[in-house]
């Protein structure tokens, strides 16, 4: 098992992770690549990564859609926002990879999600 240390620098952005990820696997062989992080408050998930406007999108949307100060909400922290983010995007991956190459789709990218940054972050990677 392997560590992935992700320092973000805004409350929410999403960064690309999935070179960090691709240098931990075996030059030879097949098998899954699992990605979990312990953080309630981040997520992971694969989406595109040749055009930015996507992940801006999906942070606006996000964003919107949970806005950080809603009336209701009773966390002290002032981040139930983050929770409900994080709940939503998940907080584990599993990619099949090969001969060294995470079997992603031709625009696809490995990102860490983050809702309550700036902070830094660990992502496990376990490569079966």
């Amino acid at each position: 098992m392997k560590t992935i240390a992700v320092r973000s620098n805004e409350r929410e952005e999403m960064i690309d992770i999935t070179r960090e990820v691709a240098r931990l696997l075996p030059e030879q062989g097949e098998g899954v690549c699992v990605l979990f992080t312990q953080h309630t408050t981040c997520g992971l998930t694969i989406n595109e990564n040749a055009d930015p406007d996507v992940k801006h999108d999906i942070l606006l949307f996000l964003r919107e859609t949970i806005p950080q100060f809603y009336r209701g909400f009773r966390h002290f922290e002032h981040n139930s926002d983050a929770h409900l983010k994080s709940s939503l995007v998940g907080a584990s991956l599993t990619v099949p990879y090969e001969n060294g190459r995470l079997l992603l789709g031709r625009w696809q990218g490995i990102y860490l999600c983050e809702f309550d940054g700036p902070r830094e972050r660990r992502v496990i990677v376990k490569v079966c």
